[in-house]
C-alpha cells in the first residue's frame, strides 16, 4: 500500500516523543501543525489547510498513475473537499473536522497525553469555544512510533462519530483488512472511542491505499449528509478513480 512517496515521507526520523509544539510556528517542518478547521467560518477553515499546502509548497501537486500518496497529497485534497463543503453544505462543513495527516500521527497517536489531549481540544473546538464537531476524519499510518527505519507502508481511514459526546465511535476503513488494525485501534483509544471495523472495498494493488482514503472520505461525507442517524456507513462498494485524483491535485 502506500504511507510513504520519494519525495514526502510522513516518518522523516521521529525524535524521542516529548512534549510536540501547540501552535504552527513553533512545529518543526516535519511535523507542521494545522488546527483542522478550528471555526465555522469557511475563510478560516479553507485557511487552516492552505497553511499545510502553503508549507508543502503547493501549487498544483503530481501524482503518477502508481505513485504512492505522501501526506502532501491528502492535505490538498481535503482543503479541496471543505471548500466544495462550505460552497454545497455548509452545515456538514461546520460540523466536520478532517484532520493533517501528520497531526493524527504526531500529535494524536505519538505524542504525550497531554499533547494529544490538547491538539484534540484544538480540532473539536471552535473560535468561541463550542465543541461543534460531530464528524472527525483521521488518515492512519502504519510508520513505527519507534523505529526510524519503519516509514510507513499504509494509509487508512479513521471516522470518529461524535454525534452522542458521551459515547462516540470510531470506524476503521482499511482497504487492506488487518494491514493497519494497531495504530486505528490505538489512535481510536486515545480519541475515546470505541473501535467498530467497517467494510470498506479491498484494494487489488500496492498503491492505491491513499487514494482509498481520500475517496473514502468523500463517500462518507456524502452519507452523512443523506442520512441523520448514527451508524456505521459501509464502503463495501466504494470505487475509486485515480485520474479523477490527479486532475483535482493538479488545480
Amino acid at each position: 500500500s502506500s504511507a510513504r512517496s520519494p519525495s514526502s515521507d510522513i516518518y522523516r526520523g521521529l525524535e524521542p516523543l516529548v512534549d510536540l509544539p501547540s501552535t504552527p510556528h513553533e512545529l518543526r517542518d516535519d511535523a507542521h501543525y494545522v488546527p483542522a478547521f478550528p471555526s465555522t467560518s469557511a475563510d478560516a477553515q479553507i485557511a487552516a489547510l492552505n497553511q499545510t499546502a502553503s508549507s508543502h509548497g503547493h501549487g498544483g501537486l503530481e501524482l503518477g498513475a502508481r505513485d504512492w500518496l505522501s501526506d502532501e497529497h491528502i492535505a490538498a485534497d481535503y482543503m479541496l473537499l471543505i471548500q466544495e463543503l462550505q460552497r454545497d453544505n455548509p452545515d456538514i462543513a461546520s460540523r466536520t473536522r478532517l484532520v493533517d495527516p501528520l497531526i493524527a500521527h504526531y500529535h494524536l497517536r505519538l505524542g504525550s497525553e497531554s499533547v494529544a489531549t490538547r491538539a484534540f481540544q484544538r480540532i473539536v473546538h471552535d473560535h468561541d469555544g463550542n465543541d461543534t464537531a460531530d464528524f472527525v476524519f483521521l488518515p492512519v499510518s502504519d510508520a513505527s512510533a519507534s523505529d526510524p527505519n519503519r516509514r510507513g507502508s499504509h494509509w487508512s481511514l479513521l471516522l470518529v462519530d461524535r454525534r452522542e459526546r458521551a459515547r462516540p465511535a470510531a470506524y476503521h476503513y482499511d482497504s487492506a483488512v488487518g494491514y493497519n488494525d494497531g495504530p486505528a485501534a490505538l489512535l481510536a483509544q486515545r480519541l475515546g472511542a470505541r473501535l467498530e471495523l467497517a467494510r470498506m472495498t479491498q484494494q487489488s494493488n500496492g498503491y492505491d491505499c491513499g487514494v482509498f482514503v481520500l475517496d473514502g472520505t468523500r463517500a462518507l461525507v456524502r452519507g452523512l449528509a443523506q442520512r441523520g442517524r448514527s451508524g456505521v456507513l459501509h464502503l463495501d462498494n466504494l470505487v475509486v478513480d485515480r485520474l479523477a485524483l490527479q486532475t483535482r491535485l493538479r488545480r
